[in-house]
């Protein structure tokens, strides 16, 4: 029996069901994301102007990143500090939660909108 199912009250059964379900959980999530990159690279080799889409919103975000990381300051509280985060760490989470906030609120405006132009037409 495994020291951590033992210090956990498992049996070897569940032990090994647990692990056996995280080696299907692993295979799964890895299976997907290979689906999910030949899907897409399937349309692509279709349709070109997906492949010109893609590449444009994904440097619209790259840019909108570079932007939010340069909004956000490296200032530490002490509750960082205790966790061991540093000034660079806590310049990439500030830049990551001003990315979402952003993201997030262009993401109302435009559900608000595409209400509101579905009302009117």
């Amino acid at each position: 029996m495994d020291i951590m199912c033992e210090s956990n009250g498992l049996s070897d059964f569940s032990c090994n069901a647990i692990s056996w379900g995280l080696y299907l959980g692993y295979f799964l999530l890895i299976g997907s994301i290979v689906a999910i990159a030949g899907l897409f690279l399937w349309n692509a080799m279709q349709d070109t102007k997906l492949l010109i889409r893609s590449a444009a919103g994904a440097g619209i975000l790259v840019v909108l990143f570079g932007i939010s990381f340069g909004l956000s300051d490296g200032k530490l509280s002490n509750a960082a500090i205790a966790a061991g985060v540093d000034e660079t760490s806590s310049k990439l989470i500030g830049g990551g939660l001003t990315m979402f906030y952003i993201v997030f609120f262009i993401a109302i405006i435009g559900l608000v909108y595409s209400e509101i132009n579905k009302a009117l037409k």
